[in-house]
């Protein structure tokens, strides 16, 4: 977990949550310039092991964990020069490029109508140096959860974040579903039709969320009105 200082145990009337990757960041994007420096720096086949790892890892542990697949990469390119500059290239790469258009204005936008945090699942040094290189973690002003599975730690982000309602921001409906049956009523999804984990969603996971959009800068023209609160957390978010 990255995040600023404490906040006071008093719940906020609403408290929004937005997700990082395919929501703020394009981590698709990301994947193929990953892809295509595997394939400059080695060759087609080192490239096609490199993903075949990652799936692996995914498949085990349900997160995108590109240094822990890269640790085992290593195994037999050891003596490979290219291979040291790979750190540097997933370390330093300029994360900043690859947010979607107006990401940092809406985050701005969304802080008007509400507290925020951006609310991640990743691993505990790649994604909080994505967040922080990216402009995402000032943009914040420091309130960030990175979990392994965020659905799973709900409990963790109430303590963190109290709030008598909260609106969820993510491309993934499956994880705005397990998040709905947790918190119910309290809980507003967004779901934005952004990246490969949207497209590839069945259809009746792409119909369930509270409210849908096609880019993440759509939210620019939304108000507290929008976001089909129920009277009572719009009642408490205006006074």
């Amino acid at each position: 977990m990255l995040s600023g200082s404490a906040r006071d145990a008093a719940p906020d009337p609403i408290f929004f949550l937005v997700d990082v990757d395919n929501t703020l960041f394009d981590n698709d994007r990301f994947a193929v310039e990953l892809s295509a420096h595997l394939e400059k720096s080695f060759d087609v086949a080192e490239r096609e092991r490199y993903w075949s790892l990652h799936k692996k890892r995914w498949a085990e542990f349900g997160v995108s964990d590109y240094l822990g697949t890269m640790q085992q990469f290593r195994q037999g390119l050891q003596n490979d020069p290219a291979l040291l500059q790979m750190s540097s290239f997933l370390l330093d790469f300029p994360f900043a490029k690859l947010l979607y258009p107006r990401a940092l204005d809406v985050v701005k936008h969304v802080r008007t109508l509400g507290p925020a945090s951006a609310l991640s699942d990743g691993d505990m040094v790649f994604q909080p140096r994505k967040v922080q290189h990216s402009g995402l973690f000032d943009a914040f002003h420091g309130n960030v959860l990175i979990y392994e599975h965020k659905q799973h730690e709900l409990n963790l982000m109430q303590q963190r974040f109290p709030a008598r309602h909260y609106v969820m921001i993510d491309d993934k409906p499956n994880i705005l579903a397990d998040m709905k049956k947790v918190l119910g009523d309290q809980l507003t999804t967004v779901f934005v039709r952004q990246g490969q984990y949207a497209a590839s969603a069945s259809a009746e996971q792409r119909a369930a969320p509270d409210l849908k959009i096609d880019k993440i800068g759509e939210l620019l023209e939304y108000t507290l009105d929008d976001f089909h609160l129920t009277s009572s957390a719009r009642h408490d978010a205006v006074h």
